[in-house]
């Protein structure tokens, strides 16, 4: 698979798709840390996919540096996924591990009709959670 499989080990991972409730953003962190932006289009072809897929969001849980990620599917196909690492290092250690080649191998054979990866420095960040009103 491609920098698309992320999930956090101390925080828990974002995915958003069509049909699934909205799930919390990755939290704010100190910065500065790294972004890693996936943007992609997948094929048809899904054999192997999830389990690729589940795969992959448990090995970067290893990773030191790796901070957590969100996920976000549209209607029309298109994906973006942002994971969180805390330095360039830790980016390095999840893109060369020889699993997640091979995943990245099998992906751009079948699973991706095409992809855009961006690497950002994050230097500020912030959040807001609105207070539960529920029962009010």
């Amino acid at each position: 698979m491609s920098d698309d499989h992320f999930s956090a080990p101390d925080a828990p991972a974002s995915s958003v798709h069509a049909a699934s409730p909205a799930p919390a953003p990755f939290g704010a962190c100190e910065p500065p840390y790294y972004a890693v932006v996936f943007t992609s289009v997948r094929t048809d072809d899904h054999d192997g996919y999830e389990e690729t897929d589940d795969l992959m969001d448990e090995l970067v849980k290893e990773v030191p540096g790796y901070l957590g990620m969100d996920h976000a599917r549209t209607p029309g196909g298109l994906s973006l996924t942002v994971g969180y690492f805390r330095d360039l290092a830790a980016i390095e250690a999840w893109r060369s591990d020889p699993r997640h080649r091979a995943a990245q191998k099998r992906g751009r054979e079948h699973w991706y009709e095409r992809y855009t990866v961006h690497v950002a420095k994050v230097e500020r960040s912030y959040g807001f959670e609105a207070e539960d009103t529920v029962g009010t």
